[in-house]
């Protein structure tokens, strides 16, 4: 039989487009959009699974996260099946050139089953490529470095940072001056050596070799009595 709008998890109705629903349970049951599921599933997962954009574009409002991961590090746009889902998650800030946790691209785990998808983020991504004049043996779809790399740069990153910060506020309290613009040149400096740094590291682990990979529950989408 089917669930009544009032026992459906935030998940199903995701999954189902009830978007009342939904916004039920985000408003009034303080409910985030990016919450995980037993599975690690999350709303927005279920949302553009099924191309429900009103749900996702609602989800997005209250803070749904189109680049959150679940448990095999796959985003949204791993589960959609369309070009116009694919498209609405580019569009606000979904990243084409990664990797999950199994070193798999959005494209090559779409490729098999859902191609027109695969090929409209492929073209991105060669688009991409193209823009920032990258050589295809330094391609960021090589490199691109795994979520314990970015954990590890991260940290290190922080540290450092902090570091710097209490040494520009030491010195600009003691001198009388505005440490805003010393501060601006730290941060920017910082951004660009993590991400120097990330894509060497991703590029060390891509020399070890790719190893066979099993996809799992979630290599494969789920109906929507399997969301919670």
């Amino acid at each position: 039989m089917p669930r009544s709008a009032s026992s459906k998890n935030i998940w199903i109705a995701a999954g189902d487009g009830d978007l009342e629903r939904v916004m039920e349970l985000v408003e009034g049951q303080s409910m985030s959009p990016n919450v995980p599921d037993p599975n690690t599933y999350t709303p927005m997962h279920a949302a553009a699974s099924y191309g429900h954009l009103h749900v996702l574009q609602y989800l997005i409002s209250k803070g749904g996260d189109v680049n959150v991961t679940d448990e095999d590090g796959d985003t949204p746009l791993y589960v959609v099946e369309d070009v116009a889902t694919a498209r609405f998650l580019v569009e606000h800030g979904a990243i084409v050139d990664r990797r999950n946790f199994e070193g798999v691209s959005p494209v090559e785990h779409l490729a098999e089953d859902f191609s027109e998808v695969a090929t409209y983020l492929e073209t991105l991504h060669s688009s991409l490529a193209n823009d920032n004049t990258v050589s295809p043996s330094h391609s960021p779809a090589h490199t691109q470095p795994s979520q314990h790399v970015q954990n590890l740069v991260s940290e290190h990153l922080t540290s450092s940072l902090m570091e710097s910060v209490d040494d520009i506020m030491t010195r600009a309290e003691a001198e009388g001056r505005d440490p805003d613009a010393e501060l601006r040149r730290v941060v920017g400096r910082a951004v660009l050596e993590g991400v120097a740094t990330g894509y060497s590291m991703g590029a060390e682990e891509d020399r070890r070799g790719d190893t066979e990979h099993d996809h799992g529950p979630n290599g494969v989408k789920r109906s929507r009595t399997d969301l919670g």
